[in-house]
């Protein structure tokens, strides 16, 4: 609820917000009577009433010092009007109860939660967050009892209306101060449960007298912010909450970067930090009305819970925007346990602990104990008495925390680069035949390849990348699998676009979701996925730049009719003849070579090729320059070296795989999304069945970070199976990071494990790397002028790296030569 003092400020900044205030109000009851013409006069009426009692009417509540009595002398006039004119004021409340519905749902299907729940509603009012939380969740069938409770009687009455109008007999109204509040005084099981735990105690206080659980859910809208003593109210929810309950809290807030910067269990900081004017002016607008902003109660309550998931968002109330935020928690205990600790820190390195929970896995000494930078950060935060980092409080046990302040994650500026992945999936099942033993660990892209291999159901696959928001990217793909049914699935990921969005996010996908992830979606999925103006995923990120490009010039040379009869055409010959007569001409051109192939950073933002990369395509260009009806001048071009290896990949493409069945690729980028007959293998509906089950994704893990790192706290000879995609081509030759991270991926192969890597260049340079570290290296593809060497075909080769010693026991052999040598040397002249 939210609730306003009448005690006129004297300040001239004081007396400035007062009167935006009472303008602001005035100009929210016109809006609210152009949305409601059929009632315009009860609407005027009401938001006339509302702002009299805001900031005109006399307060005769501070008498005695009583809250409850501050509290009815603002309500008792106003509460009947109360709901109306809060509606576009306290905004969030629905999205609120959106995400404790889906997880306390996801809990009781979980089994976490075996009876009906219990609800508490703190701060509850008129009971509106009630009869809401009817559009999520029966209220009488789902919950067992809910309790309003509400220091203001007239609140409470408008309340007890409200459910006698609806009949919703499991719902008590609680006229109480929330800090005395307990279960175990009306709820018959916390009851017995209070007595056990009671058992030979003497109650002297009321701490003594806590409840001692029994609340699945307890929530707070718009109330904790007017609670002047809040600390003890926040104390008494952790012992309302029953163990595997949910805390869900709403309201307005400001507060600076500085005070949470280094916080790692916040679960996200997008949207949090509020500019220096923003915090100064709601800060002494909400202060008229005894409504508190100061940022101790949200870091409190942080403090004092674990993140689940956590939400910065803006009201756009009347021309200006206020700050609110949407908390989601549960027992800071919950995911704490030594046990859970190290069974998810095993999983993120493969320790010899799977052993007691995996029985395919055998116990390996090592003389290292490998930890985890998730499970250290885990430790450091216990040791402070804080929460754990907030992925630890999960459902599902997916992404890896990682600290999203670094500059190597904050460099790529909150946006991926690849919407969709370029690597032939059925290429790489036919090379690397996964099975139920295999360990792989795969750069993340855009996940697609990532669910390409669990189709196959390996025994772990650790998707990697240092890009946070492509994990996020992966993260929505793995939820929407686990939560929706194929056709919410399709329109994701086929056609790029869904109109309801933000809803199934809310719904359906949050508790399958890191709060990071989350938050990500929220405030950017809609304009992506549903807002009318957009094109849909394909066209965002860096490779939809691409994407748009080509839409652009498609329609500014009249090419459009031409490419949808392309990627519909039913045979190869149609699709060429298509081909040669429009759009052959577009690739020669030379001003494409100059604009966009010849520009570096449009190839780093749009196709994703850096600079090293481009340096491997040029030195392949010089090197068989005399296979090109090139000018030898022209050699020396990087734009005509590029050219020439885009009509190398494009030229085949066309003459040998056909768009519209078997080529979803380019259709994809010819289209901007894929079609029922060409489409990526983990997009089929038989896929759909397989990665939908419970068990599909139990052994991913999702890690943000450097391959070189993440393998390097990994269990040596475990790994089986690694693809590096094209990421070797990105090391400049020079430098050592190329042997750094070949001697890390020997260290933590099996023997005969495998390396996967595709190039641009024919023979790659770090091919001998590889094979100075222990491994036999096999190309095992190689484009060849009018051939396809896959369907994307945007490779030169593909390489298998095949590891046959491990580099510490020949280091160690080396050594043991070395000094072997060494007492020879030392004894020689003794032999004389």
């Amino acid at each position: 609820m939210l609730g306003f003092s009448t005690v006129l400020p004297r300040e001239p900044f004081h007396l400035l917000v007062l009167a935006v205030g009472v303008l602001s109000i005035f100009v929210l009851a016109v809006f609210a009577i152009a949305f409601k013409p059929k009632d315009e006069s009860s609407t005027l009426q009401a938001y006339l009433k509302f702002a009299y009692a805001c900031f005109l009417k006399p307060h005769t509540g501070d008498r005695n010092g009583d809250q409850q009595d501050a509290l009815e002398s603002f309500y008792k006039a106003q509460a009947d009007i109360y709901d109306a004119t809060r509606t576009r004021l306290l905004r969030g409340r629905e999205d609120m109860l959106g995400l404790v519905a889906a997880q306390l749902k996801h809990r009781c299907e979980a089994g976490l939660i075996s009876q009906r729940p219990v609800w508490v509603d703190i701060g509850g009012g008129t009971g509106h967050n009630v009869e809401q939380m009817g559009n999520f969740l029966s209220v009488p069938d789902f919950f067992r009892s809910v309790y309003v409770v509400d220091l203001s009687p007239s609140l409470c009455e408008m309340a007890r209306k409200r459910f006698a109008r609806l009949g919703w007999k499991n719902v008590k109204v609680i006229c109480q101060d929330a800090r005395a509040f307990r279960l175990h005084e009306h709820e018959s099981r916390a009851h017995r449960r209070k007595e056990i735990v009671s058992q030979g105690q003497t109650v002297r206080d009321l701490d003594e007298n806590a409840d001692a659980g029994g609340a699945e859910l307890v929530t707070m809208s718009y109330a904790l912010s007017m609670i002047p003593e809040f600390y003890p109210v926040i104390d008494s929810i952790s012992s309302l909450l029953s163990p595997n309950g949910v805390v869900g809290v709403i309201d307005f807030y400001v507060q600076s970067k500085v005070e949470f910067n280094r916080r790692n269990y916040t679960g996200g900081v997008i949207n949090r930090h509020c500019m220096w004017i923003s915090r100064v002016f709601w800060r002494t607008w909400f202060e008229i009305d005894r409504v508190n902003l100061e940022a101790a109660r949200r870091d409190y309550l942080e403090y004092r819970f674990g993140t689940i998931l956590n939400v910065n968002a803006r009201n756009h109330f009347v021309g200006v925007r206020m700050p609110y935020y949407i908390w989601v928690g549960c027992s800071k205990d919950s995911g704490a346990s030594t046990t859970k600790l190290a069974e998810i820190d095993a999983a993120a390195t493969e320790s010899p602990y799977l052993s007691a929970l995996d029985l395919r896995t055998g116990p390996v000494p090592v003389d290292v104990e490998l930890r985890s930078k998730a499970y250290e950060s885990a430790i450091v935060n216990l040791q402070s008495s804080l929460p754990l980092p907030a992925t630890w409080y999960q459902n599902h046990h997916w992404r890896i925390y990682y600290d999203e302040t670094l500059t190597k994650h904050t460099r790529f500026n909150n946006s991926y680069i690849y919407a969709f992945t370029w690597e032939d999936d059925r290429t790489d099942a036919r090379l690397l035949k996964i099975n139920h033993e295999d360990v792989v660990l795969a750069i993340t892209s855009a996940g697609d390849n990532i669910l390409s291999f669990c189709l196959d159901n390996p025994r772990r696959v650790h998707a990697v990348d240092l890009n946070p928001t492509q994990n996020h990217l992966l993260e929505l793909k793995v939820a929407a699998f686990t939560a929706l049914p194929y056709s919410d699935v399709w329109k994701l990921f086929g056609e790029g676009k869904h109109a309801g969005f933000r809803e199934i996010l809310i719904k359906k996908l949050s508790p399958h979701m890191s709060s990071n992830a989350f938050q990500y979606w929220l405030k950017n999925g809609p304009a992506v996925f549903q807002e009318q103006n957009s094109k849909g995923l394909y066209y965002s990120g860096g490779s939809g730049n691409a994407i748009a490009l080509c839409g652009w010039l498609f329609r500014i040379l009249g090419l459009t009719a031409d490419v949808q009869k392309l990627c519909s055409a039913q045979t190869l010959n149609e699709q060429r003849e298509i081909w040669n007569r429009s759009l052959r001409g577009l690739i020669h051109s030379k001003l494409l070579t100059w604009t966009v192939f010849s520009n570096e950073k449009w190839l780093w933002k749009a196709l994703g090729v850096p600079p090293a990369q481009r340096a491997v395509i040029e030195a392949d260009f010089k090197k068989n320059g005399a296979e090109f009806d090139t000018q030898t001048a022209e050699r020396t071009s990087s734009g005509n070296a590029i050219y020439e290896y885009v009509l190398n990949t494009f030229e085949p493409v066309v003459n040998t795989t056909l768009l519209s069945t078997s080529n979803h690729y380019y259709l994809l980028t010819l289209l901007g999304h894929y079609t029922p007959s060409s489409h990526p293998t983990y997009l089929s509906p038989k896929s759909h069945v397989k990665l939908s089950k419970p068990s599909a994704f139990n052994g991913l893990r999702i890690h943000t970070d450097e391959i070189s790192e993440v393998i390097a706290r990994m269990r040596p000879d475990t790994l089986t199976i690694v693809v590096v995609m094209d990421s070797m081509d990105w090391f400049p030759p020079t430098g050592n990071q190329a042997i750094k991270q070949i001697r890390a991926l020997n260290r933590a192969l099996k023997v005969k494990g495998r390396v996967m890597l595709r190039s641009a260049g024919l023979e790659p340079w770090y091919i001998g790397v590889f094979e100075e570290c222990g491994f036999s290296c096999k190309r095992v593809a190689v484009r060849v002028p009018g051939a396809c060497i896959d369907r994307v075909n945007m490779y030169a080769s593909t390489w298998i790296c095949t590891k046959e010693a491990s580099l510490e026991r020949e280091d160690a052999k080396l050594n043991l030569r070395k000094s072997s040598m060494g007492e020879l040397t030392i004894g020689a002249p003794a032999l004389r």
